[in-house]
């Protein structure tokens, strides 16, 4: 912390001499190049003394332009050393307090000698210059606010309130963000004990000038009056505090766009501890607290290295903005791993190692802060009463461990450590009995990673008993989660090591990989519970009825251990499920189970939504695959679990929809045949429902509708669908266009229905006009009837992912009707809107296009996967018209930023496109529009 400065106040009857101001030791450039005190001093007052007024603007305005050139040249000096120096975070910020100080000081010094001196002031007219909060710890990033305290002995007298204006206005036009108080030191005392934010500023307060008696009477009280013998109430406050801090930032530590100041694992965790530290111990450094036993060396070692990363991350993000930026959103990402001086490596780009490093730093605060102030809290918060205590229930713990403060700790360290195998049964014992385990337990395990070799990780009780984690207790994830964050489940499973904190540059997953993988255990473990039977009720149903248990968690647990390689991480995956799976006690059947599961663990969720799932070939491909109603079981509970293990918002009744229904006729292809799944039976059946649901219709307009549609009409949509195209289509002229707009709550989308006479590019014009009213489309088909009339239905949700409000409908279909007419070209409209938002820019998808030919039997299906953006339907859509290229139905699967759009096609002979040199001139006109449009996003 820098040093109390000299006192600015001069003595009664003293000349008013300005003190030169101490440099703190590490500075990340010398003293007086961030702020000369004695020279701005001096030329501050030969520009006063050489203005020809006793104006008090006038000379405030002087003063400030001096201080202005000072404080900009100041930070220039530290915004150049940070950029040839970027994780020289300690050195900056104190480098930014010390400008700040002189800052500070200077304008005092103009106040209290040049505008409102005070030769003789009586005992009332004392007063003392204090920095607290932030700035009081002398830790300042570039654009942090400044706060100050104006102590003052009694009530407020005209000169202090004049003094302290005129400084505040110095400030202000300097431009600086000041929040301030002026108070006494029994306002101070008073304040403090009603809340508890203002007795944390006051506990890092600093002194800076004025009187120096005032600032130690302060001092002194508060540890006597308001700090001593309350450290049990302001530990629970700031546990309450940091609980609820965390829960506003979303509760995880993984969240993919983290804030570095107020998140989970962040710097204000560390301040956290900080605090208490220095309420309870009166420390002035987190350094201390090794000589007091509170840390050890290599735990304050990690917090002070931790520490400085989130300050050089906090400090880079305020640079790049111009302002107080603490969220690390995805563009941001991407600037800061630049500025710190990280690069492409190993099939992974450099914002991707980055990150990884600051969730590395992340789990390093919480385990420091976790043990830190599980401690504080058993030795200082209150206990159970002791009746409560009487009557709960205690199982008979192992032998070696015992409870301290209701927490699992650990008899005799030596004794423990005799056998290795405790590393693993201490998790064991605390899911067994519920308890939590102690700060000095976690610590001890944390310390001896280097015993889990591979002697242990072969040992098959020791696999036994890690098996029996997942297995046995019914809450896997927190075992899973604890030993994950103190280095064991790395330790145990190496090629677990590789993905921990690792983050995948994109906004569809929300989560590092590991925490990925526990959120999916956790699901799992919640449908086992039967906790999510409404939401998920086949996942439920199977596992009620009974599936392989080892199979499932240790698939869940291994299908995504190999990413962050440039091979398929499916298929890397599997291989080291092979080795793994008999390691962990699998038989051969079971090792083959897994093996299989984590090779194809993406194929369920790839057919449902990228594939057309009413036409019978999906299926059939896809049940050709499975082979068998275990593994299609098996494959189904884990699809859903790695969806709602990707973070919230993502599992919907669309993809619910999706599943459950390629789960039903799949189930049903294995158990009678693959023969039964065939577009006439389907046909005849959709035929029969609605002739029933349209019961109040002539039976000659029945049979004409029934009779005017093709095969695949009747297949791929429902009959609720097919009632609103009955009658959109009755009696409609050719000149005409009809719409209908409805909710669709099992889509999780808006259902537009479009009535029309055919013609070709049609698809792509209703692609254009729902673009520009900004709809997104999540699904869409179109069929041409016997008679010559297209029906296309689309589904759409808003910019936010959801359905159209109601009475946003009429809108909506006002607009749509008018680009359908003509009044609006699609085209010339969308370049100015077709445009990627800042915070998504930097996510890169390369752009794969494949034509397959066995996937349907009429059609040609173009996948093409790439970056999405607002007229990309569109785009890829015209140049399919363009080319001659009919659209029967388009298939569209968004994952945050990445799209896979696939077009069932057909030529303009109704013909599949079987030559190659015609698929490989479409591809490239696909690819330049889809470079066109990025280019054009990009604007």
């Amino acid at each position: 912390m820098t040093p109390p400065q000299e006192a600015l106040a001069p003595a009664p009857g003293s000349d008013p001499a300005p003190a030169r101001q101490p440099a703190p030791d590490a500075l990340i450039r010398p003293a007086e190049e961030i702020f000369d005190a004695p020279r701005v001093i001096a030329e501050i007052d030969a520009a006063l003394a050489a203005a020809d007024t006793t104006d008090p603007k006038a000379l405030r305005a002087e003063a400030v332009r001096v201080l202005t050139t000072a404080r900009k040249a100041g930070n220039a000096a530290l915004s150049a050393a940070f950029a040839e120096r970027p994780r020289a975070a300690r050195e900056l910020i104190s480098g930014q307090a010390y400008l700040t100080d002189g800052l500070v000081n200077a304008a005092l010094h103009v106040a209290q000698t040049h505008l409102h001196p005070r030769p003789n002031p009586t005992e009332g007219e004392r007063i003392a210059l204090l920095a607290v909060g932030g700035y009081g710890r002398a830790e300042m990033a570039p654009h942090s606010d400044i706060d100050l305290l104006f102590l003052i002995p009694w009530k407020l007298t005209g000169w202090a309130e004049s003094l302290v204006e005129s400084m505040l206005y110095i400030l202000w036009d300097l431009r600086l963000k000041v929040g301030h108080s002026t108070r006494t030191v029994a306002d101070c005392i008073r304040l403090g004990k009603e809340d508890i934010t203002i007795r944390t500023a006051l506990l890092e307060h600093r002194f800076l000038a004025g009187d120096a008696a005032l600032a130690q009477e302060l001092k002194d009280k508060l540890w006597s009056d308001l700090f001593r013998n309350t450290g049990p109430e302001f530990i629970e406050a700031k546990l309450a505090e940091r609980a609820e801090r965390h829960k506003r930032q979303g509760g995880q530590r993984y969240v993919l766009e983290p804030n570095v100041k107020e998140g989970k694992g962040g710097l204000r965790d560390l301040q956290t501890l900080y605090w208490i530290a220095k309420y309870l111990h009166g420390v002035d450094k987190a350094a201390e607290l090794v000589d007091l036993g509170v840390l050890l060396p290599e735990e304050y070692a990690a917090f002070a290295q931790a520490e400085n990363f989130l300050w050089a991350v906090r400090c880079h993000l305020h640079y790049i903005t111009g302002r107080a930026m603490d969220q690390l959103t995805f563009d941001l990402q991407v600037e800061v791993a630049e500025r710190m001086g990280y690069a492409d490596a190993g099939g992974r780009r450099a914002v991707e190692i980055f990150m990884q490093d600051y969730f590395r730093q992340a789990t390093k605060v919480g385990e420091i802060t976790r043990i830190f102030l599980t401690k504080l809290e058993a030795q200082h918060v209150k206990t159970a009463p002791a009746l409560t205590r009487f009557f709960r229930r205690r199982r008979k713990l192992r032998e070696g461990m015992v409870l301290v403060q209701n927490r699992l700790a650990i008899a005799d360290e030596e004794a423990f450590l005799s056998d290795k195998l405790n590393l693993l049964r201490i998790f064991e014992e605390g899911l067994r009995t519920g308890h939590l385990l102690h700060p000095d337990a976690m610590r001890l395990v944390s310390a001896h990673l280097d015993m889990i070799d591979d002697e242990m990780r072969e040992d098959k009780i020791a696999n036994r008993i890690f098996l029996g984690l997942l297995l046995k207790h019914g809450n896997p994830e927190r075992a899973l989660r604890r030993m994950n964050e103190l280095g064991v489940l790395g330790a145990f499973i190496p090629e677990f090591e590789r993905i921990i904190a690792m983050m995948q540059f994109n906004v569809y997953h929300h989560y590092t990989v590991d925490e990925h993988t526990i959120q999916c255990i956790s699901t799992l473990a919640q449908i086992e519970r039967g906790e999510l039977v409404e939401e998920l009720p086949i996942a439920s149903r199977i596992l009620k009825e009974g599936v392989n248990r080892k199979v499932i968690y240790v698939a869940l647990l291994l299908h995504d251990i190999g990413k962050g390689r440039p091979e398929d991480h499916s298929v890397i995956g599997a291989q080291i499920a092979r080795r793994l799976a008999p390691r962990l006690g699998l038989n051969a059947e079971e090792s083959d189970t897994v093996e299989w599961l984590v090779r194809y663990h993406l194929l369920m969720s790839d057919m449902a939504q990228k594939r057309d799932i009413s036409d019978p070939r999906t299926v059939r491909a896809f049940a050709k695959l499975v082979k068998t109603k275990k593994r299609l079981d098996l494959l189904t509970v884990l699809t859903v679990c790695d969806i709602r293990g990707v973070g919230p918002g993502t599992w919907n009744n669309w993809k619910a929809m999706l599943l459950r229904k390629l789960y039903g006729d799949t189930a049903q292809a294995l158990e009678t045949g693959l023969e039964d799944l065939n577009r006439d039976k389907r046909e005849n059946e959709a035929k029969r429902q609605l002739r029933e649901a349209l019961a109040d219709w002539d039976r000659k307009d029945l049979r004409a509708e029934t009779a005017r549609h093709y095969g695949p009409y009747w297949q791929g949509l429902s009959t609720d669908t097919h009632v609103v195209f009955a009658n959109l289509l009755r009696d409609l002229p050719e000149s005409e266009i009809r719409i209908d707009l409805h909710l669709d709550a099992d889509h999780d989308a808006t259902r537009a229905c479009f009535a029309l006479a055919d013609h070709p590019g049609i698809f792509s014009r209703l692609a254009g006009a729902l673009a520009l009213v900004g709809a997104n489309v999540v699904d869409a088909r179109t069929y041409t009837s016997k008679d010559g009339y297209a029906t296309a239905v689309f589904w759409i949700q808003d910019a936010e992912g959801h359905p159209y409000e109601t009475e946003r409908l009429p809108r909506l279909k006002q607009m749509i009707d008018k680009t359908l007419k003509g009044e609006v070209v699609a085209r010339e409209a969308l370049k100015d809107r077709d445009k990627l938002k800042k915070r998504e820019r930097e996510f890169r998808f390369p752009t794969s296009i494949a034509f397959d030919n066995e996937g349907s039997e009429i059609y040609t299906i173009i996948e093409v996967d790439t970056r999405d953006r607002p007229g990309l339907l569109y785009d890829l859509t015209r140049t399919l018209a363009s080319n001659n290229i009919y659209i029967a139905s388009a298939v569209i699967a968004t994952y945050g930023a990445q799209v896979v759009d696939s077009f069932y096609v057909k030529d303009m002979f109704g013909l599949k496109l079987h030559a190659k040199p015609k698929q490989e001139a479409l591809e490239r006109k696909l690819r330049e529009a889809i470079a066109k449009g990025a280019e054009r996003a990009q604007g």
